[in-house]
Formats: structure tokens, C-alpha cells, sequence
């Protein structure tokens, strides 16, 4: 039995090899504006799992003996859901929106290993720091935060800017630990099965 992350996201396969898992990579690749137009009612939370899920089922079919990992991560900022910004300018004005501010980074996990399901989807309060204009310019010049949830990251230059955090960090980066945890105890499989250590 395999983790198979449905997933393009560098930062949530490093979450799972620095935990002792090679994933395999199978990224999904779903409309996520329809899926959002669709559930534009829908609580921030409900949006979310729903990206999830959709990844995770787009990508289940072909792996039904193994655990698929669908993920998804948007900021919810003064009631609004922000995605990935994309441009350095979208970045810019994102920054000067969230600086000094907090707000509740959700991602949401729908994980599937045959007939069985599991979605949660975990918060976590990000206090942003009140980052210059000349840092807020050279970080969207960067490049990095461009794809991600909320235009920043907390494990590389993002973390500069990130006064705090209130709940779990690997949920931030990208992908819960415990939520997974969760899910695999649900499914009557221990997580120490998917670990590679070195033999001795």
C-alpha cells in the first residue's frame, strides 16, 4: 500500500518525505473555478473539501488499493476566500490587504483508499506581519509566493513575514499530518506502514 498525493504542490510531498513517506505524485487536474462557481453559497470550509475531493476522486479509480491525497488551501481574509495570486502585482495587493492582519488559512483533505472516505478540512490563524513596501515588492519579485494559498509560504522566505500561527503548521504548508493520521487510523492502517526508514 502507497500514499498517492493528488497533488502538483512541491511543499505538500516535502511535508510527507520529511514525515518518512515517498509519495507517489499523481497530480489531479480538475476545473477548480467551476467548482467554486458552483458553491459560491457554500461555506469557506464546504469549498475548500470540495477542491479536495474532486482532485482525490479524479485520481482514486487508478489506485484503488492505495491512499490518495486530495488537498486544497485558500485564505480566508476579512470573509473573503483568496487563492493563489498568480502575478507579482496580484501579489502586491494582496500584501498590502493582508498586512498586520490575521486570517484563517483553511485547507481542506479528502482522503480515499477504496470504498473508503475521509474529508476534513483544518484552520489555522496566520497573524501577518506589517512588511514593508521595499519587502512586500521583493518577495511577489521572488516569485515563490505566486502559487501559493494566501501568496505567502511559512517554510522559506514567507516565514519573515508570519508574526504567528494558532494551530497546526503543516496545515499552512499545505497538508495536515494529524488530519491524515486521522483518516488512516479511521481506515484501520497505522501511519509507521507507509514510513521508508534506512534498515539497520
Amino acid at each position: 500500500m502507497r500514499i498517492v498525493l493528488a497533488s502538483q504542490s512541491p511543499s505538500r510531498a516535502a511535508i510527507l518525505r520529511g514525515a518518512g513517506v515517498e509519495p507517489v505524485l499523481r497530480p489531479a487536474h480538475v476545473d477548480e473555478r467551476a467548482i467554486e462557481a458552483e458553491l459560491a453559497d457554500a461555506a469557506p470550509g464546504d469549498v475548500v473539501a470540495a477542491l479536495a475531493a474532486a482532485k482525490a476522486e479524479a485520481i482514486a479509480p487508478h489506485y484503488p488499493d492505495d491512499v490518495v491525497i486530495g488537498g486544497d488551501s485558500m485564505l480566508l481574509l476579512d470573509g473573503q476566500l483568496q487563492g493563489k495570486p498568480h502575478t507579482e502585482e496580484r501579489t502586491v495587493e494582496r500584501w498590502r490587504a493582508q498586512a498586520g492582519k490575521s486570517a484563517q488559512l483553511l485547507t481542506g483533505h479528502c482522503i480515499l483508499l477504496g470504498d473508503k472516505r475521509y474529508v476534513e478540512t483544518s484552520t489555522t490563524t496566520v497573524h501577518f506581519a506589517q512588511a514593508s513596501e521595499t519587502d512586500i515588492a521583493a518577495y511577489a519579485a521572488s516569485g515563490e509566493p505566486l502559487q501559493c494559498a494566501g501568496a505567502f509560504t511559512l517554510e522559506a522566505l514567507g516565514g519573515w513575514f508570519i508574526d504567528a500561527i494558532e494551530g497546526d503548521p503543516s496545515s499552512v504548508i499545505g497538508l495536515s499530518l494529524p488530519v491524515v493520521r486521522r483518516a488512516l487510523y479511521e481506515f484501520g492502517v497505522n501511519a509507521s506502514e507507509f514510513w521508508n526508514l534506512p534498515r539497520n
